[in-house]
């Protein structure tokens, strides 16, 4: 009976590491793309899981219609939206780049 007891113990650990390693992260994976396509609306830029930049122009249903170049406009499924383009909201000189140098001194 001891046996019995502590191969039930390692079932029961196993499926606790299954479940908080493996089904735990995917189901949050997914929950936050779907709220992802759930938030694009037309004329936001969107990536597609292809790696294609374009602006969604029409949303159905099932699928977007994006323009991913003037006048060519695709039929994707709403799942093949990888990531949202936020747009860049400074519109000046970038800051990384190095400040010319006045006079130094002698």
């Amino acid at each position: 009976m001891q046996g019995l007891d502590s191969s039930l113990v390692f079932l029961v650990l196993v499926g606790a590491v299954f479940y908080f390693m493996l089904y735990r992260p995917n189901k949050k994976r997914i929950e936050q793309h779907r709220s992802l396509i759930a938030s694009v609306e037309e004329g936001d830029e969107v990536v597609t899981i292809g790696g294609l930049f374009g602006t969604v122009r029409a949303i159905t249903d099932d699928e977007f219609h994006l323009e991913i170049a003037p006048g060519t406009t695709i039929r994707l499924a709403k799942s093949a939206i990888a990531r949202r383009l936020e747009p860049d909201l400074e519109e000046g000189p970038d800051h990384d780049e190095a400040e010319p140098a006045g006079d130094v001194g002698p």
